[in-house]
């Protein structure tokens, strides 16, 4: 029984030396490994408010971030809570150390009050997921 447990227990630490996060690469008696690094979004701000606005036009603001992380950074997708609000990214790779933008635009025709809106930002960084967010409140010049 004893023989049994010993015998599990080194082939057990035998698979778990074999398996890593990297790649092994064999080198003579060196053993090399490259381990994969993690994305990390960081954005200097999370909500931008625009304050009053006028009822008919456009408005935008730029959402800036930023890699943190060891490996590049890829948006996948930007998705408003609303068809008034349009999220703009390039999509392009963002590699460790490097910003990139997203930019927002809000179409305030056929709003009036305070308005809140969402971006649901999606990456490949360790926190996956990202909301954004803006408010404004829309001025109707019609009622004055």
């Amino acid at each position: 029984m004893k023989r049994n447990f010993a015998y599990s227990l080194i082939i057990f630490l035998i698979l778990v030396a074999g398996c890593g996060t990297g790649t092994h690469k064999g080198n003579g008696n060196q053993l090399s490994v490259s381990v994969t690094g993690k994305a990390v979004i960081d954005f200097t701000e999370y909500e931008h408010n625009f304050g009053k606005v006028k009822e008919g036009g456009k408005v935008a603001c730029i959402f800036t971030f930023s890699n943190t992380g060891t490996a590049d950074l890829v948006v996948n997708s930007a998705v408003a809570s609303c068809g008034c609000t349009v999220p703009k990214y390039s999509g392009k790779p963002v590699s460790p150390g490097k910003t990139g933008n997203i930019e927002v635009l809000f179409d305030t025709e056929g709003r009036s009050g305070i308005q809140t809106k969402t971006i649901t930002v999606r990456s490949n960084a360790t926190t996956p997921v990202v909301i954004l967010k803006i408010t404004t409140e829309v001025i109707n010049t019609n009622n004055n």
